[in-house]
């Protein structure tokens, strides 16, 4: 017997509510330290000058072109869950996670660089907040990727399709949060002068 087919009901915010709250309470805990920062710029404008100059701000864009490349394969998982194509949902999310990883690496290599040299939080104030603003968003971007691999799971056991993909758009929205962290960490810390 055929069960009737039954479509959720759109809403104002894709994905569960909850997450919305919780991307709300990050992006305020970014936009505090964002701000920390701009202001301990502002008094501190040669030594953020002259430190920000021994960044490698090819790595950074590169890494905002990975973020913003896994996104747009996030999107597309997502349309494609939406069209009822699993396995073209799970090929999507599969390459945002591995544009993610290329993220991972690439900021790993920063940072292995800096820490050859010497460069800890204790170096100067500039240091601090580089690594500290970095390294926060690096754990939220291991922390997306654990929820995009565990909604790539749940897709490959059939739990997703076109009449339940909240989950799927629940792990793209905090995906997207992630991206846009990044996009705004990276100009702030590594090109505004």
């Amino acid at each position: 017997m055929n069960e009737p087919i039954t479509l959720q009901e759109p809403k104002l915010l894709p994905g569960d509510l909850a997450i919305w709250f919780f991307i709300f309470m990050e992006l305020l805990v970014f936009a505090i330290a964002f701000i920390a920062y701009a202001v301990t710029r502002a008094q501190n404008v040669a030594l953020f000058n002259e430190f920000q100059l021994t960044l490698n701000k090819e790595s950074g864009a590169v890494n905002t072109l990975l973020l913003i490349t896994s996104s747009y394969f996030v999107v597309r998982a997502v349309h494609a869950i939406k069209l009822d194509r699993v396995k073209a949902c799970i090929t999507n999310l599969n390459i945002a996670l591995g544009f993610g990883a290329g993220f991972l690496l690439l900021k790993s290599l920063e940072y292995y660089d800096k820490f050859s040299a010497g460069i800890t939080l204790s170096t100067n104030t500039f240091y601090m907040f580089y690594l500290s603003l970095t390294m926060f968003h690096f754990l939220h971007v291991i922390l997306g990727m654990i929820i995009l691999f565990a909604i790539v799971i749940k897709a490959k056991r059939g739990h997703y399709s076109a009449n339940n993909h909240y989950g799927v758009e629940t792990g793209a929205s905090y995906w997207h949060m992630v991206d846009l962290v990044w996009i705004i960490l990276f100009p702030l810390v590594y090109i505004i002068r």
